[in-house]
């Protein structure tokens, strides 16, 4: 089991930045491959990047390709997305997620979520 606490979301102007952080705490935290998603008001929960167990391997979104990047540091427990070049459709809550199976890039077949941390972005 692993318990999962986002933090870093809030209100942010078009263009701006914010770093989301996700701390891990219960099982060794390299045994999750770790991924964020975000849910949009009125829309479907959607995968946006996902990390390997060891950092090696990263995967994005093409919404968010080239603006976000995602990492980790296991010493820390912790997974980051940082996120550039903000867009008003990026508001949304984003949810951090741990697998120990697979990378989490589908949200039907992720293990463990967070509570989930509001990013707004206005125009």
């Amino acid at each position: 089991q692993v318990q999962l606490v986002e933090s870093g979301g809030g209100l942010v102007q078009a263009g701006g930045s914010l770093r989301l952080s996700c701390a891990a705490s219960g099982r060794t935290f390299s045994s999750y491959a770790m991924g964020w998603f975000r849910q949009a008001p009125g829309k479907e929960r959607e995968f946006v990047a996902a990390i390997s167990w060891s950092g090696g391997s990263l995967y994005y979104a093409d919404s968010v390709k080239g603006r976000f990047t995602i990492s980790r540091d296991n010493a820390k427990n912790t997974v980051y997305l940082q996120m550039n070049s903000l867009k008003p459709e990026d508001t949304a809550v984003y949810y951090c997620t741990a697998d120990d199976k697979r990378v989490p890039r589908r949200a039907v077949s992720v293990d463990y979520w967070g509570k989930g941390t509001l990013v707004t972005v206005s125009s």
